[in-house]
């Protein structure tokens, strides 16, 4: 391998991505619409949950418990003094919860409270027990209300101490960006050569196939990087992500998450020769297993087992955890190299796999 012949090389490929439209759009402005909108559509709150209210009691006592719940963001309350009216529209769907103020609430140190949820939605019905009983505590501790008896567990959320879940979906989002750009971006790079018929060209000068290959991936493992400052600032100075950890480690990780990313997308490339069929395995192979596998939106531990093992060849499974380790935590160098080994080593098969099938010669 000679690096004059290297250079020329990668001079040739980044002048194509300059004269190509595509390549800019996909690095740039798909990892722009794709970040918006899962960073806006793809959120496990919930707000203005509609709620039914049913104060039996008059009390001071029991009308401020209703004021702490008509003035929370989590629920769109409904006061209604027929019980039978709010049930009914529990079942019609326009209520997801009801709540019932007994009738000698405040009266005798007395505070019952029943809350009927409709739990259709597992994780929103869970979600509205959570905010009321949030709400319930903080009344409770405004009122100088404490437990007669028992043990008072008094919650500290580390790490994301708001509970949002954009904290933690949006790192993941970027991990499951970036593989779609890496996988897409190489995916199209040699398949266009053949369609273009300007792989026979390039078949015939002294360059090597190794020389071939590098000359393609650096300018796009470039490209990528790009990319992922895009994403990065998005999330940090758009959506307000805290970052704990230190750039240049986030930089690191990123570009050993997009040698496998690259790697994928020049084997699909290599096999397939077309770009149409190209872009379909890449969004398949790529973008599909880091999605519903990476852990990203769900529990690698709740998959079955088999499916659990199969996990541990997608890239993405370890850069959404460093991802979020980085952003909300910090740097935790046991993590991030755990990681970075592991994504290397996929990359390295996955490219070892390019170089086999990648022979100099028109067949």
């Amino acid at each position: 391998m000679k690096s004059k012949r290297l250079v020329a090389l990668l001079i040739k490929e980044s002048l194509q991505i300059i004269r190509d439209p595509s390549a800019i759009l996909i690095a740039i402005i798909l990892p722009l619409i794709l970040l918006f909108l899962m960073g806006y559509a793809v959120s496990l709150d919930a707000k203005h949950i509609p709620l039914g209210i049913f104060p039996k009691s008059n009390t001071k006592e029991a009308h401020e418990l209703v004021t702490s719940f008509v003035g929370s963001p989590f629920f769109d309350t409904s006061i209604q003094y027929d019980k039978q009216k709010l049930i009914q529209s529990l079942q019609d769907g326009h209520l997801k919860g009801v709540m019932e103020v007994s009738g000698n609430f405040g009266k005798n140190n007395t505070y019952a409270i029943q809350l009927l949820i409709d739990a259709t939605e597992p994780n929103t019905g869970g979600l509205i027990q959570n905010y009321a009983s949030k709400i319930i505590q903080k009344w409770a501790v405004q009122e100088g209300i404490m437990p007669s008896a028992g043990i008072s567990v008094i919650p500290r959320y580390w790490f994301n101490p708001p509970l949002s879940s954009r904290y933690f979906l949006l790192p993941g989002s970027i991990a499951v960006i970036m593989i779609l750009i890496g996988t897409l971006l190489t995916a199209l790079v040699i398949a266009r050569e053949w369609e273009r018929g300007t792989m026979e060209a390039l078949m015939a000068t002294p360059a090597s196939m190794m020389e071939i290959i590098l000359g393609k991936l650096i300018p796009y493992f470039c490209l990528g990087m790009g990319s992922m400052v895009l994403c990065f600032g998005v999330a940090y100075f758009w959506y307000e992500i805290p970052f704990e950890g230190s750039i240049w480690i986030l930089f690191l990780l990123s570009a050993f998450y997009l040698f496998p990313s690259l790697s994928i997308g020049l084997l699909i490339s290599t096999v397939a020769k077309n770009q149409f069929v190209a872009a379909q395995v890449s969004i398949v192979a790529g973008y599909l297993p880091a999605f519903l596998l990476s852990g990203f939106l769900f529990e690698i531990n709740n998959m079955p087992y088999w499916l659990q093992i199969f996990t541990h060849i997608i890239p993405a499974r370890y850069f959404v955890e460093s991802l979020q380790t980085i952003f909300l935590v910090g740097d935790i160098p046991s993590i991030f190299i755990k990681d970075m080994v592991c994504m290397f080593l996929v990359g390295l098969f996955f490219f070892l796999l390019v170089v086999k099938k990648s022979k100099k010669g028109l067949e």
